[in-house]
């Protein structure tokens, strides 16, 4: 029998969710093939929807996760204490020791391996067959594809390695050693290399579809507020959620996942115009992390855009700026704590997220420069001056030897990138670059601009710096008249 059609998997997963007790689905709503705009499927407005209507819900007894798959119940011992406060849902860094029990990342992994290798004896198969087996997360990036994305310092933050050992360490032991709960009989049996590569590719789907889930006891006499914000806090059970997930996500969006005791409900916050793709929202995230977490780029996530700065950098450029003597630096190195040193410093913009209507209203440009920058650099000009009051001898002085070692440093850091904010430009202009390299392009084009903002946002307050200073040495009106 032959595999059934993109659309054939839609309409019966859309058959599916409508016969769950307790499940509705709009009639002026309709899930589209959207892969023509490169992004899988999405839920349209046939008509146009008045703001307030609930769009479909979603009963809680369909969400896969711990408490509705029957794994825990089969394999208890590994699931009595699953620990729920995980820092942000992401294979830890530090948590790959093979004992103790699975956090919530984990654990939903093991469901959805096991939910998955039923095959049609599991409930949920029909939204495993619209759940994506190929993804453009960095995860699944080649290293020449992350070469693209210059010297964004996004790449650093794939943890590959990481997942990999958390999964030979957590989630392989765990099937191998109870084959005969994750294997219906007479399925075949998978080697690691095959369980690993099963385990990356649930590990993508749940970073990009998962939703946190609140404790209904904790938060049921609390007032609805962005609780289902993806933003992966990690501070309540994990769950996959089908339909909501057929949503895609923008920085400016019409619906709202909530939840209630019994169910969620997509609402839409504005009206939603026939033709109009029903949007979710994924918090304020910058397009390096949302590529990273969900495989796309958004020219609305753009004003989001974050660059980091290594501390190295700033030294250099500090260094560079105020040229003393290399023993006084290193007798500043001596005396600073090394605990209360920042090794590194994000560049954003600090803007508003977008309003209860889901639109952004406001500047979407750089207003203020790194204040905790500029502060532990403050600290370290302080000791410079205890050391070498010459260097440093006063505030004025100080402030100009600050701003221009963040400028600096700011230039040292666009320099790393590979090409100019210029050349990037024409190359998306041009519209020649597709798939990976253009999302890549998107991402390092978008920190260059943020870092030119930067650089020109300096020279500013350098320029004021020097304006005020100058209009201190000279002599008032008052006193010429008088002379």
């Amino acid at each position: 029998m032959a595999n059934p059609t993109f659309e054939e998997n839609t309409t019966r997963f859309l058959d599916w969710f409508k016969a769950l007790p307790g499940a509705s689905f709009h009639d002026e709503i309709e899930i589209q093939d959207l892969r023509d705009r490169n992004r899988g499927r999405g839920i349209i407005a046939k008509a146009d929807i008045p703001e307030d209507t609930v769009l479909f819900t979603i009963p809680r007894a369909s969400i896969i996760n711990t408490e509705t798959s029957d794994l825990a119940k089969r394999i208890p011992d590994v699931f009595a204490t699953t620990v729920l406060d995980d820092a942000d849902n992401e294979a830890d860094e530090d948590g790959i020791e093979a004992s103790g029990p699975p956090d919530n990342w984990v654990s939903l992994i093991l469901v959805m391996i096991y939910e998955y290798l039923q095959g049609e004896n599991s409930r949920w198969k029909h939204y495993f067959d619209v759940l994506p087996t190929e993804f453009d997360t960095l995860m699944w990036w080649s290293d020449k594809e992350l070469d693209h994305l210059q010297a964004s310092s996004i790449v650093a933050k794939i943890g590959k390695n990481d997942a990999d050992s958390m999964f030979r360490t957590r989630v392989v032991p765990v099937i191998e050693n109870h084959p005969d709960v994750f294997y219906p009989q007479g399925s075949h049996r998978l080697s690691e290399d095959e369980l690993i590569l099963l385990a990356h590719r649930i590990g993508s789907t749940i970073m990009a579809y998962a939703f946190d889930l609140e404790n209904d006891e904790e938060d049921a006499n609390q007032e609805e507020e962005d609780e289902w914000v993806e933003d992966k806090e990690g501070k309540v059970l994990m769950g996959m959620v089908p339909m909501a997930d057929i949503l895609n996500a923008d920085a400016e969006f019409n619906a709202h996942v909530n939840h209630e005791e019994d169910c969620l409900t997509v609402t839409a916050i504005r009206p939603i115009a026939a033709g109009q793709e029903v949007l979710n929202y994924y918090g304020p995230l910058g397009n390096g992390e949302l590529l990273r977490r969900y495989g796309y780029v958004s020219l609305h996530h753009a004003r989001y855009d974050v660059v980091e700065l290594p501390w190295d950098s700033v030294s250099s450029a500090l260094k560079e700026t105020l040229p003393i003597d290399d023993a006084i630096w290193g007798k500043v190195a001596e005396e600073l704590d090394p605990e209360e040193v920042e090794d590194a410093f994000v560049i954003d913009r600090d803007l508003e997220e977008p309003d209860s209507r889901g639109e952004f209203h406001g500047t979407k440009t750089l207003r203020r420069l790194p204040e905790d920058l500029r502060e532990q650099i403050n600290a370290l000009l302080k000791l410079v001056r205890r050391l070498n009051p010459e260097a440093v001898p006063d505030k004025q002085r100080r402030d100009e030897i600050c701003l221009s070692a963040m400028r600096r440093a700011f230039q040292l850091k666009l320099a790393e990138y590979a090409t100019t904010a210029e050349e990037d430009a024409e190359l998306l202009s041009k519209n020649t670059i597709s798939g990976r390299p253009a999302m890549a392009l998107f991402v390092r084009y978008g920190e260059k601009l943020l870092l030119q903002e930067a650089i020109k946002l300096s020279t500013e307050e350098i320029d004021n710096l020097n304006s005020r200073q100058h209009e201190e040495t000279q002599p008032s009106a008052k006193r010429l008249r008088t002379q």
